[in-house]
């Protein structure tokens, strides 16, 4: 069997002094599987997808994502491989307002060093925007945007990191 995409192991997190604590004794998620987290509200569906990406860090225990032990790692590290490896999509979509749609896609390209802006990068980015059928709005700004296309940017943002993050649009000498 392959290397799974996640691992968990003996996972536990609280926030704080709080009744709230997340325990998973074990969770395997396999390349090309689909998982899904299902619960109440404040069953720790959100908190998980945190600790996955490395936002956040449990009081013990291990996850690896993508064969990387995200909890070895300091936050900068932690930051710079969920950049390159890992595509999230926030409840509240967080786009920047004063960026167009365009623009709010390929964030990613322009705040990582890492992650070189190319014609290629631009030529994928309207490809997506087209695909979820929002190629007309690429000029717009968020605010004219309804909840659906928002959420649809926000796709498109994590989608193109996650398509060339790990491919030829680096730049030469970065780290694979």
């Amino acid at each position: 069997m392959s290397t799974p995409v996640v691992r968990v192991q003996d996972l536990s997190f609280r926030y704080g002094e709080g009744d709230f604590h997340l325990q998973i004794p074990e969770l395997e998620v396999g390349r090309a599987t689909s998982a899904a987290f299902i619960g109440p509200s404040g069953s720790g569906k959100t908190t998980l997808l945190h600790l996955i990406a490395g936002i956040a860090l449990p009081q013990s225990g291990t996850i690896e994502t993508n064969g990387v032990d995200v909890t070895g790692q300091s936050e900068s590290a932690r930051r710079a491989f969920r950049i390159k490896n890992i595509g999230l999509v926030f409840q509240e979509f967080e786009l920047l307002e004063y960026l167009s749609v365009l623009d709010n896609v390929l964030l990613p390209y322009r705040i990582n060093p890492a992650l070189e802006l190319t014609d290629r990068v631009h030529q994928r980015a309207r490809t997506l925007a087209e695909q979820v059928g929002i190629e007309d709005k690429l000029g717009r700004y968020p605010r004219q945007l309804s909840q659906g296309e928002r959420q649809r940017v926000a796709v498109c943002r994590a989608v193109l990191t996650g398509i060339h993050g790990r491919r030829a649009d680096r730049k030469p000498g970065s780290a694979q």
